[in-house]
């Protein structure tokens, strides 16, 4: 079975999309079988898929198609085309964004929220417009689709149609060799020497967007706690600028405390683990998502988290955070309170979130996936 994936929508790695692609391969990459691995990526890309030379066939996609429409153009345009000549069997598109209208192999789609009809002004309109009317029409022509969350399953039956037992819910994993407890002195020594987070600091891991992140709301509350406090906590934003970045840096530095408040630019994969381990606690105030794989990724770290629940979160954090109203400033702010004051409350959300970690493996998920490969590549040569 010759599988292609699609990579165009990572982002240059800088996202949660991203991290589910480079992710999915690499495990794909372990599994035993008789299916052969094909990459469409762009240019620029090419060095974050190293790991796969020899091991997949590796297409090179001109860095010209990068920009949204001319890569929705060159999916439904040109892909199909290459589909053909390079023999596919089956093709993923791990992104709703991308999904194509014809193809000739099998497709699979993954689709990871449906935050347009959720967050609004997520997007500018024509991308609100795009996935709210023209995404639906695309996701039903689709063999096989995935969801990375029972919450997502959901909202894909309610807007798009799709009855949830037509859907294939397999949750986002981690990399548990790359997410692990390690000597926490080893990572505050690291993070005062990289970060200069030279004080107990909250981590919020997520790419600098207003107002789906909720940035605004966390400096916000941030302010509160400190205000009412005195503490010597810290505030450090992992991320690199998106849509309205300088909406979050605004607020920051109108902050009374902005010399608390520490931008730590996009964290490497490699240092991500170190900064998890080293930080007190992991706040998590998004809007809404899809799955929310920061928080776990904490908790596999053995760093305690504070979690909005709104859309999959509630399910993917379980029992083991503590969780906040992402839209009750004060809410959040007491949240932090808590955590910041109680050594002992930290570590035994600490406890119960390595536990929760647990569930989620990319090496068991990575077989689902091909087996709705092959669910897809029956379905399509039944209807052919």
């Amino acid at each position: 079975m010759r599988i292609a994936i699609s990579t165009s929508v990572i982002q240059r790695g800088k996202s949660g999309v991203g991290q589910y692609v480079l992710a999915l391969v690499r495990a794909l990459l372990t599994r035993p079988g008789d299916h052969q691995l094909a990459l469409f990526v762009l240019e620029e890309d090419l060095p974050l898929f190293d790991f796969a030379a020899g091991r997949a066939e590796i297409i090179t996609v001109p860095e010209r198609f990068r920009p949204a429409l001319r890569n929705i153009f060159w999916h439904q345009t040109v892909l199909p085309s290459l589909l053909r000549q390079l023999h596919i069997d089956v093709l993923h598109v791990p992104s709703y964004r991308r999904l194509l209208g014809r193809s000739p192999c099998a497709t699979v789609g993954t689709i990871h929220d449906l935050a347009p009809f959720h967050v609004r002004a997520k997007y500018d309109a024509a991308r609100m417009f795009y996935g709210r009317v023209v995404v639906k029409h695309l996701a039903r022509r689709q063999d096989e689709i995935i969801a990375i969350s029972t919450n997502t399953a959901r909202d894909i039956e309610r807007f798009f149609g799709i009855p949830t037992h037509r859907q294939n819910i397999i949750p986002n994993g981690i990399d548990h060799s790359r997410f692990h407890p390690g000597p926490r002195d080893t990572a505050k020594t690291d993070a005062a020497r990289r970060w200069n987070l030279d004080a107990p600091f909250f981590l919020f891991i997520s790419r600098l967007e207003h107002p789906a992140k909720n940035h605004i709301r966390l400096i916000e509350a941030f302010h509160r706690f400190k205000s009412q406090t005195g503490s010597d906590w810290l505030l450090a934003l992992g991320g690199s600028d998106w849509h309205g970045a300088e909406v979050i840096r605004d607020a920051a530095a109108r902050s009374t405390f902005a010399k608390d408040i520490r931008f730590l630019g996009f964290v490497d994969d490699a240092s991500l683990p170190t900064l998890y381990r080293a930080a007190d606690t992991m706040v998590y105030p998004s809007l809404f998502e899809g799955f929310g794989l920061p928080p776990i990724e904490a908790m596999a770290c053995g760093c305690p988290v504070l979690s909005s629940t709104r859309g999959a979160l509630a399910e993917v954090v379980a029992n083991a955070a503590d969780t906040l109203d992402p839209e009750d400033v004060s809410d959040i702010a007491s949240g932090l309170h808590r955590m910041a004051s109680s050594e002992s409350q930290r570590e035994s959300w600490r406890q119960v979130g390595l536990k929760n970690a647990q569930r989620f493996d990319w090496s068991a998920n990575a077989d689902q996936v091909l087996a709705v490969y092959r669910s897809a590549l029956a379905r399509r040569t039944k209807g052919g």
